[in-house]
């Protein structure tokens, strides 16, 4: 696979991020605000009557309000391997884009939590010298973690001969 850009007026080829992150973080918006929604039913229901036990449905707002809003910021994560370093890009609002040079990584690291690794998940940390660029890709599937940190670390340790 052939990374980076092919000439000087193309853009970096970038990639996404596949659809199990995206499941996840649903289904813990789902079950975080299902379960507040009947602990604030019930306790309004207890304490102050029934009639307040209806704001509990305050937090199917946020459940409709948070699903689109996970969409759009999963849809904003994407990631491309170019000649000399990795761009890394996120945000819906407030767009970030984060550069880290081969040369300068230190450390790439493969993560997997419990979730995570019952959706098939893993996630790439990327350390260098300046801790304001490290970098991080979450929700990638556990191959292609392992395969980006394989193909970062060797062109890190090409890059960084000179040093």
């Amino acid at each position: 696979m052939e990374t980076g850009t092919t000439g000087e007026t193309d853009g970096p080829e970038w990639v996404g991020l596949p659809g199990g992150l995206l499941t996840l973080r649903r289904l813990l918006l789902v079950g975080w605000t299902g379960l507040f929604a009947v602990v604030t039913g019930v306790l309004l229901g207890l304490f102050a009557g029934p009639a307040w036990a209806a704001l509990g449905l305050v937090w199917l707002a946020v459940l409709a309000w948070g699903w689109v809003l996970l969409g759009r910021n999963w849809r904003s994560w994407r990631y491309a391997e170019r000649a000399d370093d990795l761009l890394i890009s996120r945000g819906v609002l407030w767009r970030e884009q984060t550069v880290v040079p081969y040369g300068r990584m230190q450390l790439v690291e493969v993560a997997s939590g419990p979730l995570e690794r019952r959706f098939g998940l893993a996630s790439v940390q990327l350390h260098t010298a300046a801790a304001a660029t490290d970098a991080k890709i979450p929700g990638l599937a556990p191959a292609e973690a392992e395969r980006l940190r394989d193909h970062l670390t060797a062109l890190g340790e090409a890059r960084s001969a000179g040093l």
